[in-house]
């Protein structure tokens, strides 16, 4: 197994060499994959917005489908004093802003618990053939995942194919269910 920091490493470079118009193009391939999934019978779907300057999937065709489908979108703010995450419903009058991190995060708005979540979106950088992920290693994610329910399923979105050596896994690691990406879907 590799040190996930060379991990990380190497995924943020092969993230930032995609061109801006490859992104847009792989994010439109990803959302059209998830279209054809069976995992739209759920009311909340918990969306991470796009940090455009680490080279993130563009999330807003996937907000779309969401919409179109009238379901409950729910979005985070971080809070980097104890790593731990507050969920908001996004509806017309939800005011978002990017924070000094970069992250568009919404600024009030009805607070639910993760213990509603149906579906969620889960960014990461990385990950291996056994659904384990690897995030910029905050824990934000790990903790959150943790407090949704166990039907709740944990789809990670990619541009990339899932890395051939395992990652290396914690205690408190929860495997995805399926990462999607432009040309798979991965299930674990």
């Amino acid at each position: 197994m590799k040190d996930k920091s060379i991990i990380r490493q190497r995924a943020i470079q092969r993230r930032k060499a995609l061109s801006d118009s490859a992104r847009d193009e792989l994010s439109l391939a990803i959302a059209n994959r998830l279209l054809r999934l069976d995992i739209w019978q759920g009311t909340h779907y918990h969306l991470f917005l796009t940090i455009t300057e680490k080279g993130e999937i563009d999330t807003h065709p996937i907000m779309d489908i969401l919409h179109g489908r009238d379901k409950t979108i729910v979005l985070s703010r971080a809070n980097f004093s104890d790593s731990s995450l507050s969920h908001f419903i996004l509806n017309e009058s939800t005011r978002l802003s990017v924070s000094k991190y970069g992250i568009p995060e919404p600024q009030e708005g009805e607070q639910v618990s993760p213990t509603l979540m149906d579906v969620v979106f889960v960014p990461l950088l990385a990950y291996d053939r056994k659904g384990t992920r690897l995030g910029y290693g905050k824990g934000f994610y790990d903790r959150f995942l943790a407090q949704c329910p166990d039907h709740c399923l944990k789809i990670g979105l990619s541009f990339f194919e899932p890395e051939t050596e395992l990652i290396p896994c914690e205690d408190w690691d929860l495997a995805l269910d399926m990462v999607v990406t432009p040309d798979a879907v991965h299930r674990f």
